[in-house]
């Protein structure tokens, strides 16, 4: 994929690896509101409360009929013990090759602990029904995320 994906956008129909191991393809979920959340590291601090937030915020987001997927770098084992710890009620998607991660422009140079580095940055992706790209967060502070995407996915429904 040449460019990185914006509000507007069709899906890019990648695969990645579920948590049984099995390909994935993100056009499996067109007709359905689809919240894709890309974070860097399983069990890290912002990482898991971000995950926690949607964990907490899916019945609302289930009301709203969305999908939440998340995706990280990290293989499938390491996300069956992430999810496992703190009981989270959605899928970890692996993309230990970064062509999802790197498709969707979330990997990057990022500051971390005062050091540049290259890593999986934390944005997330709001997909409509028809699989276009309704709303793009590029710059997620973990904290009350889920929230924000759930006020996004309300006003999704109503227009």
């Amino acid at each position: 994929m040449s460019k990185t994906p914006e509000t507007g956008d069709l899906l890019p129909d990648l695969a990645l690896t579920s948590p049984d191991g099995s390909a994935l393809s993100l056009a499996d979920f067109k007709g359905q509101k689809l919240v894709l959340f890309f974070y860097p590291k399983d069990d890290t601090p912002g990482c898991t409360k971000e995950a926690c937030g949607f964990r907490d915020q899916m019945g609302s987001l289930k009301a709203l009929d969305a999908v939440v997927l998340g995706v990280s770098a990290d293989d499938v084992e390491s996300h069956k013990r992430f999810a496992e710890k703190y009981g989270l009620n959605f899928p970890l998607l692996a993309d230990p090759e970064r062509k999802v991660i790197g498709a969707y422009g979330a990997w990057g140079k990022k500051n971390l602990y005062g050091k540049e580095v290259e890593g999986v940055l934390r944005q997330t992706f709001l997909i409509d029904p028809e699989g276009r790209i309704a709303r793009v967060w590029r710059k997620v502070s973990p904290e009350g995320h889920a929230l924000e995407v759930a006020e996004a996915l309300k006003a999704l429904r109503g227009a």
